[in-house]
């Protein structure tokens, strides 16, 4: 039976939680390298609501710490606003101060792994993701408008890097199948432990509302399949109706029938909560969303002849082989094979690569 720690908490006092969490779900972290993934959806403010609050962040760095690792890294790659700005999204919101020196931009390199054909046949994936012992992720309580709630299993879609992420809502063609993407993704590495920022949460059109709630608490579980159980439950949404939710179940991730999960703590829905306008479907008809998303996959990466080295770093990252070295020692790109996940933009030593 898995278990989900419902536990109150401010962000003042936020390290109790914290400690309360590792003491259900104990994790061996001594001698290990450990990832922490915080919610860092695009450059704001703390205040915002809109990522992991830093008081989270710090408070689980902290801890992680007393268990003697042999190493830690902070990372995240933004989303489909900010794909690429990792340092300054961080910075924004206060995360690197509390990352204690740990943060790391884990877009500049990333390692091709395999995928679902229907979609792409691989993807790259930060490579601090794959190459740690234990992720400890730290998802934020929020509503999202494509798939009704971000939770602990979308809080994966971070490990991709560049805007892959475009591309592949762009391939989903609705919310359905965009859920069933995120189960996908999420399945490329489960992480160890989540310990879910819900001190303030956020309701209404996420995943950037400005409708904040005050809900005073913390989740974590080892399950994340269970966690968005709960969530989806304190929301107000029956969790079997949701994909997401559906799909991780097919697949053996875990169970969202609440009979099935040990809450430690009060689950209560929480009273009047909004969820997005039109059960989810709201982005896929946003006229802004879908001209964002176009020109993100439109774009081709181009190699300035004076700064490119040849050393081919572009064309080895490519999650598509898009790429080949020309007979001038520059690399060209196939505009009918590239992607545009701008992986080779990021991931150049010499930042040789434009975008037109």
């Amino acid at each position: 039976m898995s278990k989900v720690m419902i536990h109150p908490s401010t962000y003042e006092n936020v390290r109790q939680a914290v400690d309360r969490a590792f003491e259900i779900f104990p994790v061996e972290l001594k001698g290990k390298k450990v990832l922490i993934k915080p919610n860092v959806l695009r450059s704001s403010r703390a205040e915002e609501g809109i990522v992991t609050n830093p008081a989270v962040l710090r408070a689980v760095v902290e801890k992680v710490e007393t268990m003697k690792p042999a190493s830690i890294i902070v990372g995240d790659n933004p989303g489909l606003f900010n794909y690429g700005a990792n340092e300054e999204s961080f910075r924004s919101a206060g995360l690197i101060e509390a990352a204690k020196g740990y943060y790391q931009n884990i877009g500049n390199d990333s390692r091709k792994v395999d995928f679902n054909p229907a979609f792409l046949p691989t993807v790259n994936v930060s490579r601090a993701v794959l190459d740690a012992d234990i992720v400890i992720s730290l998802p934020k309580f929020k509503t999202h408008g494509l798939t009704v709630m971000t939770g602990a299993i979308k809080n994966s879609y971070g490990i991709l890097p560049g805007a892959q992420k475009a591309w592949l809502h762009k391939e989903s063609g609705g919310p359905v199948r965009f859920q069933e993407i995120l189960v996908d993704v999420f399945r490329l590495r489960v992480p160890d432990l989540f310990i879910m920022d819900a001190v303030v949460g956020m309701e209404g059109n996420g995943p950037a509302s400005p409708d904040l709630r005050d809900i005073g608490l913390i989740l974590a579980s080892d399950n994340a399949v269970a966690m968005d159980a709960v969530v989806a439950t304190m929301m107000g949404c029956e969790p079997g109706r949701l994909r997401t939710l559906q799909k991780a179940r097919e697949c053996g991730l875990g169970d969202y029938d609440l009979s099935t999960i040990e809450v430690i703590g009060e689950l209560k829905p929480l009273p009047d909560f909004k969820l997005p306008p039109f059960s989810g479907e709201v982005l896929l008809h946003n006229e802004a969303i879908q001209t964002l998303i176009h020109n993100r996959v439109i774009m081709r990466p181009h190699a300035d002849p004076d700064l490119c080295t040849g050393c081919g770093t572009c064309i080895d990252q490519c999650a598509v082989s898009a790429l080949s070295m020309g007979d001038d020692n520059i690399p060209r790109v196939d505009a009918d094979t590239c992607i545009s996940c701008f992986c080779c933009q990021e991931l150049c030593p010499e930042k040789a690569i434009t975008l037109k």
